[in-house]
C-alpha cells in the first residue's frame, strides 16, 4: 500500500476517535483538575493516541477506556511528582445550580447535599472508582482498564465505595465543603 493512503488512513482514524471520544475525556479530566489545565490534558493525551494509535482499541467504548486510562496516568504523573499519591480526587460538582424553587423537589436537594457533604470524607480512590461508573458511565472492564487493574478488582473497589459513601450519608458523617453549585432559595432555608 502506498504509504500516503496509510497516512490518510491514520489520520482519518485519528480523526473520528477525537471526534467521537473528546468531548467525554474532557469532561473526564475536569473532573480531576482545575478547569482551566483540562485542554492541556486532553491535548497530551491525543498526542500520545497519535503516537501509538496502533496500540488503541479499535472498538469505541475500549478505546474510550483506553484514553481515560491515559489520561489517568498523564495526571498521576503530574501528581505524583507534586505530592507522591496514587489516586486522584474528584470533584463532584458539574452542571448549573440545582435550585429549590427550579423545580426540584427539597427531598433530592437534601439527598444531593447528604452526598456532596460526605463525597469529600470518601477516600479518592472511592471518589474514582465512583465517578469512573456513575459519572463516566464505564462497565466494570473498562473503568478496570483505565486503572490498570483487573474488572473483578474494580467491583470490589466500587463495592466498597458505594459502601462507604452510604455509610457517610446514613451517619451525617460527611463534612467536606458543599460544591460551590448547590444553592438554596431564600423560601428553602
Amino acid at each position: 500500500m502506498d504509504s500516503t493512503v496509510v497516512a490518510q488512513d491514520r489520520e482519518r482514524r485519528f480523526r473520528m476517535l477525537y471526534d467521537d471520544v473528546h468531548d467525554d475525556l474532557l469532561r473526564f479530566v475536569r473532573r480531576r483538575v482545575h478547569p482551566r489545565h483540562a485542554e492541556d490534558v486532553v491535548s497530551e493525551v491525543m498526542f500520545v493516541a497519535w503516537r501509538r494509535l496502533d496500540d488503541v482499541p479499535h472498538e469505541l467504548s475500549s478505546a474510550r477506556a483506553w484514553l481515560f486510562g491515559v489520561a489517568r496516568h498523564t495526571l498521576l504523573n503530574t501528581a505524583r511528582r507534586e505530592r507522591k499519591q496514587e489516586t486522584l480526587p474528584v470533584r463532584l460538582a458539574e452542571g448549573g445550580p440545582v435550585l429549590i424553587d427550579g423545580g426540584h423537589s427539597a427531598d433530592l436537594v437534601a439527598t444531593r447535599v447528604d452526598i456532596a457533604r460526605a463525597w469529600g470524607s470518601l477516600k479518592s480512590v472511592h471518589q474514582e472508582a465512583l465517578s469512573l461508573a456513575v459519572f463516566d458511565g464505564l462497565s466494570a472492564p473498562e473503568a478496570a482498564i483505565v486503572l490498570s487493574i483487573s474488572p473483578t478488582a474494580f467491583r470490589l473497589r466500587l463495592s466498597r465505595a458505594r459502601k462507604s459513601l452510604t455509610k457517610l450519608v446514613e451517619s451525617g458523617q460527611g463534612d467536606g465543603p458543599l460544591p460551590d453549585d448547590i444553592t438554596y432559595s431564600r423560601s428553602a432555608q
